[in-house]
């Protein structure tokens, strides 16, 4: 849970930082960025802010936007129906990204959250910068983390469901809660 002066700080933080980035983009966009907590209610360490571009029901594209050190949690896309789930691009447009997948422990630059340790399992570091990009089979638990410069980030994927996401951290809610003050 956040508080609207929360949001709107995150918000216009994500916008700024979307346009340095080199990324046009609207000021009716700009009002439009989802500010995500998790339901964890300390989103400077976790949480994610994303600008939806583009949603069909065939294809999503996504701007999404780390702040310093934030980490967004150890997820995966799971399959819904006939659909074997979201397969997505992740492609870095500014800063350091630490992305986590399945393979061999390479942990090395990032950091897990304190106290989180059984719900960022996956070890396989790769370091992205801009340019750099991974695609994400469907099903494929995976988390990702700025560096301390925080990140921007293209996301192209298949149908998202975000709501229908699953985490490896069972206290998370993924539609975050807004309280006015």
């Amino acid at each position: 849970m956040i508080t609207r002066r929360q949001q709107n700080a995150a918000r216009k933080k994500a916008a700024e930082m979307i346009r340095a980035a080199g990324v046009r983009i609207t000021d009716t966009e700009a009002a439009g960025i989802e500010v995500v907590d998790f339901g964890l209610s300390h989103l400077e360490k976790e949480g994610v802010q994303v600008l939806t571009l583009v949603q069909t029901e065939r294809i999503s594209i996504k701007v999404l936007v780390l702040f310093a050190d934030q980490s967004e949690p150890e997820h995966w896309h799971p399959p819904v129906g006939e659909d074997p789930g979201k397969e997505e691009t992740v492609r870095v447009v500014s800063g350091t990204v630490y992305f986590y997948i399945p393979g061999e422990n390479t942990f090395n630059r990032g950091f897990i959250v304190a106290g989180k340790e059984d719900c960022y399992t996956m070890r396989n570091e790769i370091v992205m910068k801009p340019g750099d990009q991974i695609t994400l089979q469907p099903g494929e638990k995976h988390w990702f983390q700025a560096h301390s410069e925080g990140a921007v980030m293209y996301s192209f994927s298949t149908i998202a469901r975000d709501a229908l996401d699953q985490f490896t951290d069972p206290g998370i809610e993924r539609i975050t809660k807004i309280v006015d003050e």
